[in-house]
């Protein structure tokens, strides 16, 4: 028997224990053998040396976890636990592998994210060796929530410095008028999608303070033009509104040391039938340049409600069943 104490040097160690113990409860299933007590700002460990010497291990891993990430649900206790790439269930039903590489970010809500379909995992990969990823493909295809997540994880390794995520401020074919407020509010509706992904991935209070600080920032396309954006992700989000002077304005605000992400949905342009899309004109420009790279997504990549697919099916009798390997129809436009 050996027995050792862990400490815990966190200002409240109730975070990290969870609420009623829940994320030790997950540790307590997984090394039933092993007597854990957890005391004020300490954890001690009873029972096999062989058996305390491994929990020490992952035990630091979850720390290094929760130091990083200022979140811990239970969730993430039982992916660290599991460096050999199994969950506590499937141990009990003979230890089958899967492969947890491609987690991007430990949501908030317990919410893993992660590249669901092949098409956004190009998108992962894509990223990874292209400073300039272009993303496109009908709605609900994962294109933003893909892409947020990359910049998400990229601050939290500390790759780069901040997070810009922008939108052109087009009306999707409504008037909608004068809206009140003061600038902010009036810009907001257009941004709202992009925040409601970062509150998924960030957060509530640690999210208010980095848009505060200015470390995450959304804003319209037209702020963007004049400046250098450099140490930074930043992301063009529903880019078939751009028209071509403003889509050449932002991918030449890039500074030598960031990223650029470009959603968009050539089938749903929202600009006057005399304004082209930029979106549409950069496919034909840029998709031979060397370190751009472009991930055509389609109906068999939509993550939201399976009737999704088959509405974009319906409205869109170009594009035929195809494997999700496959590009897009789209890109044959």
């Amino acid at each position: 028997m050996k027995e050792i104490i862990i400490p815990i040097e966190f200002t409240n160690p109730v975070e990290f224990f969870g609420v009623n113990d829940a994320n030790l409860e997950v540790i307590r299933r997984k090394f039933p053998t092993i007597k854990i007590i957890s005391r004020g700002h300490e954890l001690k460990l009873i029972g096999d040396e062989t058996l305390i010497n491994s929990l020490k291990e992952k035990i630091h891993k979850i720390i290094a976890h929760f130091k990083k990430n200022e979140i811990l649900t239970p969730t993430e206790v039982d992916y660290l636990l599991n460096g050999n790439g199994t969950t506590i269930s499937e141990t009990t039903k003979g230890n089958t592998s899967i492969d947890n590489s491609d987690v991007l970010v430990f949501a908030p809500n317990g919410l893993i994210v992660r590249a669901r379909t092949a098409n956004q995992r190009k998108m992962v990969e894509a990223s990874e060796k292209s400073d300039i990823v272009f993303a496109i493909g009908p709605a609900g295809t994962g294109k933003t929530y893909t892409a947020v997540a990359l910049a998400v994880r990229a601050l939290k390794n500390r790759e780069i410095r901040r997070i810009i995520l922008t939108r052109p401020a087009v009306e999707a074919g409504e008037n909608l008028g004068f809206l009140p407020g003061d600038l902010k509010e009036k810009i907001d509706p257009y941004l709202r999608p992009l925040y409601d992904a970062l509150f998924d991935m960030v957060p509530g209070e640690k999210l208010k303070t980095l848009i505060e600080t200015g470390i995450i920032e959304v804003a319209p396309l037209a702020f963007m033009r004049g400046r250098t954006l450099d140490n930074a992700y930043v992301i063009l989000d529903e880019a078939q509104n751009a028209t071509e002077n403003q889509l050449k304005m932002f991918l030449t605000r890039m500074g030598p040391s960031a990223k650029f992400i470009v959603t968009g949905d050539t089938t749903q342009v929202d600009l006057p039938r005399n304004q082209p899309s930029g979106l549409v004109q950069a496919t034909r420009l840029l998709k031979n340049i060397e370190g751009i790279s472009f991930i055509h997504l389609d109906a068999q990549d939509v993550v939201r409600h399976r009737l999704v697919r088959d509405i974009i099916y319906a409205y869109d009798d170009t594009l035929v069943k195809i494997p999700i390997d496959t590009k897009s129809k789209l890109e044959q436009k």
